[in-house]
């Protein structure tokens, strides 16, 4: 582990994290998770105000810290998590947007894979198209835990996007027909950084948004199903 902290983007030290931390990509739902989850969760980082808090759940240290919007600001948190301040698990808690009929809105997506229209893959200069793909054991904690819980879930391929307003209108039908579950914006970056650093990465999303039939979530129902979604994650960090 490389001792090259505090970062420009992370105030902190190896000791102030746990080895799972929980990353939302709005540093307001960090600070609901420590506040409503965690047991004397203590802010260990707040540059550029992406806060991060450490504390306990059911007796387990874990950790949380915003990871901000899209691959280039996740790649950048998760990079210097693992490498430089010991971090060997990161769940992504977030929201996504359906391409498939028969997911329902509150429905859990786990991404065993995260294809991706970002050259962020390009970037670390293998020779060939590589395909990121989530830790096992975490996805298989994730499935068995879910079907303990009675959630509705769906384990599959996703896509990690940086184009939120896409200008083609074929786009999704397109990537619905390969079999892709569901759209989001971090996933890929994620488990490539930890691929790289041979650590451990699972996305969790909340089915927000159905975007085969343009369905999407009231407020309140948004709120309880991402309860129930930081709740598993919490269950299931090692």
């Amino acid at each position: 582990m490389s001792n090259n902290y505090p970062t420009a983007h992370i105030n902190a030290s190896p000791k102030d994290f746990a080895k799972t931390v929980l990353m939302p990509g709005d540093p307001k739902r960090s600070a609901f998770i420590a506040e409503n989850f965690l047991e004397n969760a203590v802010l260990v980082n707040d540059v550029r105000g992406v806060r991060g808090y450490t504390g306990f759940y059911k007796g387990k240290r874990v950790s949380c810290m915003a990871s901000g919007m899209g691959m280039p600001s996740i790649g950048i948190y998760s990079y210097e998590l693992y490498n430089f301040f010991g971090v060997e698990n990161i769940i992504r808690v977030g929201s996504a947007g359906a391409f498939q009929k028969n997911m329902n809105l509150g429905d859990l997506v786990f991404g065993m894979g995260a294809s991706t229209d970002s050259n962020y893959i390009r970037s670390l200069g293998l020779p060939g198209d590589y395909a990121p793909i989530c830790d096992y054991s975490l996805l298989r904690r994730a499935c068995d835990r879910a079907d303990e819980k009675g959630y509705r879930y769906h384990a599959g391929q996703i896509v990690s996007s940086d184009v939120f307003y896409n200008s083609d209108p074929t786009v999704n039908d397109r990537w619905a027909r390969a079999g892709i579950l569901a759209v989001e914006m971090e996933a890929a970056a994620l488990y490539a950084n930890a691929a790289m650093a041979g650590k451990r990465a699972l996305a969790i999303m909340t089915v927000s948004d159905q975007l085969v039939t343009g369905e999407t979530m009231s407020a309140e129902d948004r709120q309880s199903s991402l309860c129930d979604m930081i709740e598993l994650a919490l269950d299931i960090a090692q």
